[in-house]
């Protein structure tokens, strides 16, 4: 049964929310298989660079409890979905202090072995421009993190509320959502990693077999057998 985890980049239910619930409810039958997080309520507070995560391990983070509760959802989740208004051409804060606490899960350090059979979407919803900007930075958090296949989806709605987006817009969307929800559908437990993945987790190797700067991260690593002949694929 699909499972679909949504994290949504502020508390309001405006656009970008309604956009997500549409794809979300097309790729569930009941509701309890939809976990959302809106944030700031559900996600942690500002990160204060103190390298906990990275130099003693992500449960020594100030805002451990947080975080890992949306990681949890992650792990469970067929479909990871991330959604942000655009704020001044970019995440909103409160998004951002989100991907921020993820640093210790980049490629380049402790990825989950999850991660890396996961599908997702990223949305963003804008008055004008700057949609785009936000779910290539979306786009960009996912991919370091190693989920291989990532949906896009920018709209401009022309309207700061979802009440006041016109009625021929909001028909458009809901073609667009249902060819999205279709292709997460046909993509979500038969994903494969493309070259670009291959490549990036092929660098993150050898740099972690030279790794001498932080146990922990090849620890991790070698634990999982990446060192050697396995791959998280």
């Amino acid at each position: 049964m699909m499972k679909v985890a949504i994290v949504h980049g502020q508390m309001h239910r405006g656009s970008t929310y309604h956009i997500a619930r549409m794809v979300a409810d097309r790729l569930v039958s009941r509701d309890e298989d939809v976990e959302e997080f809106f944030l700031p309520k559900d996600g942690p507070t500002f990160c204060v660079g103190c390298y906990s995560c990275f130099n003693r391990g992500e449960e020594h983070c100030g805002h451990h409890e947080p975080v890992q509760r949306i990681v949890e959802a992650f792990r469970r989740a067929d479909v990871i979905i991330l959604d942000s208004p655009c704020y001044v051409f970019g995440v909103t804060g409160q998004m951002k202090t989100f991907l921020d606490h993820m640093g210790y899960a980049w490629m380049s350090h402790r990825p989950d072995p999850l991660m890396f059979q996961k599908t997702a979407l990223v949305i963003s919803t804008a008055a004008g421009a700057g949609a785009k900007s936000v779910t290539k930075q979306l786009k960009q958090n996912l991919f370091y993190w190693g989920v291989p296949q990532v949906l896009q989806y920018p709209c401009i709605v022309g309207a700061a509320s979802w009440g006041e987006v016109k009625e021929e817009k909001k028909a458009a969307i809901v073609k667009d959502t249902a060819k999205l929800a279709a292709r997460l559908a046909r993509m979500a437990g038969n994903v494969k990693p493309g070259l670009k993945t291959r490549f990036m987790f092929t660098v993150m190797r050898l740099n972690q077999k030279r790794n001498d700067w932080n146990p922990l991260d090849k620890e991790h690593w070698e634990r999982q057998g990446w060192l050697g002949k396995k791959r998280p694929w």
